[in-house]
């Protein structure tokens, strides 16, 4: 049997552009509800349906696992049940990871790796902005700042004495004097 597995993720999150296949007839397609890595009830549900010589369709890496530990324990039991896993985006099934040089190899698992970082982050903001928490880096006091710029158009401060009596770095300041126009 053909089956596919989806579940939303960071950049997806209605699956639309998951198993966008036209030549393969799927038998059927598991699809998760949610994005967390808990409770994955379709991935368990499908893993349980398995036979020999049954094929898995995914879109990536991350779709189906949730770090490298979970891929490998999916794979492993996939090889033992005789189940092909191919996944979309690397160009890929889980019989060819063996003819993969390490390099392509290692090229993979980064991307992997990547998406894993991104997805947990834009979680974790979504979740803090729901809380009413402010993201990103906050805010210098504006006090701080015009003390900062008149500090440096004065020209008797360096940067560093500008930096220990108000706090303000180079960056954040060079930034500000930028932008003085708009302020």
């Amino acid at each position: 049997m053909i089956f596919g597995y989806k579940r939303p993720i960071h950049n997806d999150k209605s699956c639309q552009n998951q198993l966008d296949i036209e030549h393969i007839s799927f038998d059927k397609i598991y699809e998760e509800a949610h994005h967390l890595p808990k409770k994955r009830e379709q991935l368990e549900e499908l893993l349980i349906s398995l036979s020999r010589g049954d094929q898995i369709f995914v879109q990536s890496f991350f779709v189906l696992a949730d770090s490298t530990l979970h891929l490998m324990e999916i794979l492993k039991l996939c090889e033992k049940d005789g189940v092909i896993i191919h996944f979309l985006q690397e160009g890929m099934n889980s019989s060819d990871v063996l003819a993969c040089t390490l390099s392509e190899m290692l090229e993979h698992m980064i991307t992997f790796q990547a998406d894993i970082t991104r997805h947990s982050t834009i979680i974790g903001m979504e979740r803090a902005k729901e809380k009413g928490k402010k993201i990103g880096r906050p805010k210098k006091a504006d006090e701080n700042v015009k003390k900062a710029m008149l500090m440096y158009h004065s020209g008797n401060y360096t940067l560093r004495d500008i930096k220990m009596e108000t706090g303000i770095s180079k960056s954040t300041l060079y930034r500000y004097l930028e932008n003085e126009d708009n302020l």
